[in-house]
This record gives structure tokens, C-alpha cells and sequence, in this order.
């Protein structure tokens, strides 16, 4: 990350005519990534619940988390490594769990 990609300065967000100001660089791999990442997790939280698709929502599930661990560890944010962990983990035994029948 080049020091034009950190938090820009305040001025900049106040200055800022959005509605919801993000204090986060743009287009940089950890944003491609938290972004691919969410979209995996919603596609798999918009199958949950159906009988036919779960090992469907698993999959894709897993996808989204090991994704947001991936950028919670570019971050060095333990709080999200420790969650997209322990949920990896959970994941990964229900997913074997039902690939083993």
C-alpha cells in the first residue's frame, strides 16, 4: 500500500458530498477482496434454510469467510481473525458433515 492509499485526511471526508463517508482506501486488494468476499456470504445467506441448497450455502459460505479472514489478516485485526476463524472451522465440519452424510 502506497502512502496515497492510507486513510485520506480528514478534510477530504468532511469535504466529502456522500452520504455515508468511508475513511477506507478504494481499489486496493484488500477492498476488491472484502467486497468479493461479502457478495460470496450473501449469495450463500440467501440460500440458507432451503432444504436442496445447503450444501450449496456451505460452499459458498466457506468461500466468503475464508475471503474476509484473508483481508481481517492483511488488516492484522484480530477481532475479525478470530471470528472468519472459529467460523471457517464451523463451517468446514458442517460442510464435511453433510458431503459424509
Amino acid at each position: 500500500m502506497s502512502p496515497k492509499d492510507e486513510i485520506p485526511p480528514m478534510e477530504e471526508i468532511a469535504n466529502s458530498k456522500r452520504w455515508f463517508k468511508s475513511a477506507t482506501p478504494k481499489h486496493t486488494l484488500d477492498w476488491y477482496v472484502k467486497w468479493v468476499a461479502s457478495i460470496f456470504l450473501l449469495l450463500g445467506m440467501s440460500v440458507r434454510g432451503i432444504d436442496e441448497f445447503v450444501q450449496y450455502d456451505l460452499t459458498i459460505s466457506v468461500i466468503g469467510v475464508t475471503l474476509w479472514l484473508w483481508v481481517s489478516l492483511l488488516w492484522r485485526d484480530r477481532a475479525l481473525i478470530l471470528v472468519n476463524s472459529v467460523g471457517l472451522l464451523l463451517l468446514l465440519r458442517n460442510l464435511l458433515q453433510t458431503l459424509t452424510g
